[in-house]
């Protein structure tokens, strides 16, 4: 009779998602950290439904103290919550990549075990701006033999991933880790209209795919200008889709000042930024004011906000977003890519490469190891 039962309460449950009601009465999240998974009970009446889901392979990220030791350190000031989180997050790109190829994963998941462009070349940014030019350089030359206009994403041989299209940034990431790692980009422009950005949703004219293709060739007043013309709105902000200021506005105008930098747009990125960071949770903000993904905070927008707005030198609204992006941290030390926005329990991939990358040039930016900001001398 309890099967019976239990058999008629799925049964109504199916009944329920199908007819389009109220999937379920609750949701409950729990992570589970010694196996890096994602436990989520369901209640629906009397029914109780159970599921565990793997968020990464749990003991992916190895310490490596003699690798971490050559890491360029952060300025002398950084706190000690900051350079946890820099020293773990080398590690995370450090696990990731293949020394070997250069193939750098955008999670040790399935379905995130691959290689998307603008992941990879944030990956190579950081390891750069971190002081490991050799492995940034691997990954700029794995990148530069893929076939971008075959997809979007790669496996770590190279070959193109079926499912999703080639989206409009993958050739502007790519120039812009080689520059940051000290090579000419050798890669020719590609089309950024009407196809999908860093959101994967639907084709279009987006201001983050704008701002990536105009980096191939280098930025050109006239790119500014087009950029400007097709993206501003009357606020003086930048919105997400070219002429539709009720697109909202998106966190990808950050791009415009790092990495890839658009002197003339940073007052119009500068207002676009400040904006998402007042509209931001306790752990962070989403992707975009429209966004159709839910109310969760995605880490990777929130730490690229916080690195262009220190950039901009709005220090104290990129320590804002630091500290909440610091509050998605798991106990082990790892990014998500999102968290629930009530809780701050991980609710996908565990850890994130591209979350990780922006995290360590956020706080690059934040406490540089210069000359002047060194420890004093005795």
């Amino acid at each position: 009779m309890r099967a019976a039962a239990g058999f008629a309460a799925f049964l109504a449950i199916g009944a329920a998602l199908v007819s389009g009601s109220s999937p379920s009465d609750s949701v409950q999240h729990r992570y589970l950290p010694s196996s890096n998974e994602l436990r989520t009970v369901e209640r629906y009446g009397k029914a109780r439904v159970v599921s565990v889901r793997s968020l990464g392979a749990p003991n992916a990220v190895q310490a490596h103290p003699r690798w971490l030791a050559d890491a360029r350190p952060l300025g002398y000031k950084a706190p000690p919550w900051a350079r946890r989180m820099y020293g773990r997050s080398l590690l995370v790109l450090h696990a990731l990549t293949d020394q070997r190829t250069g193939a750098a994963l955008a999670g040790a998941r399935e379905g995130w075990a691959y290689v998307w462009p603008r992941d990879a070349g944030t990956v190579a940014m950081a390891l750069a701006a971190a002081g490991y030019r050799d492995e940034a350089r691997r990954i700029v030359g794995f990148l530069g033999g893929l076939d971008l206009g075959a997809a979007a994403r790669f496996n770590g041989d190279g070959t193109p991933v079926g499912g999703r299209a080639a989206q409009g940034d993958a050739a502007g990431w790519i120039a812009a880790a080689a520059r940051a790692t000290g090579l000419q980009p050798g890669i020719a422009p590609r089309p950024w209209r009407d196809l999908a950005d860093y959101q994967e949703g639907d084709p279009g004219d987006y201001l983050a795919n704008a701002l990536a293709a105009s980096t191939v060739a280098g930025q050109t007043p006239a790119d500014e200008e087009v950029i400007r013309r097709l993206f501003r709105t009357p606020s003086a902000t930048l919105s997400r889709e070219a002429d539709d200021p009720a697109s909202g506005l998106d966190s990808a105008a950050a791009w415009a000042v790092r990495p890839f930098p658009h002197p003339a747009l940073y007052p119009l990125a500068r207002r676009t930024l400040l904006r998402l960071a007042a509209e931001s949770g306790r752990y962070g903000i989403v992707p975009s004011q429209r966004w159709g993904g839910g109310i969760d905070p995605w880490t990777a927008p929130t730490a690229w906000t916080a690195w262009s707005l220190a950039a901009l030198g709005e220090r104290r609204a990129a320590l804002h977003l630091m500290v909440e992006l610091r509050r998605t941290l798991t106990p082990a030390g790892m990014l998500p890519e999102r968290v629930d926005a009530e809780t701050g329990v991980p609710t996908s991939t565990t850890p994130l490469a591209w979350s990780h990358a922006f995290a360590v040039l956020a706080l690059r930016q934040l406490w540089p190891r210069t000359a002047s900001n060194s420890p004093p001398s005795r």
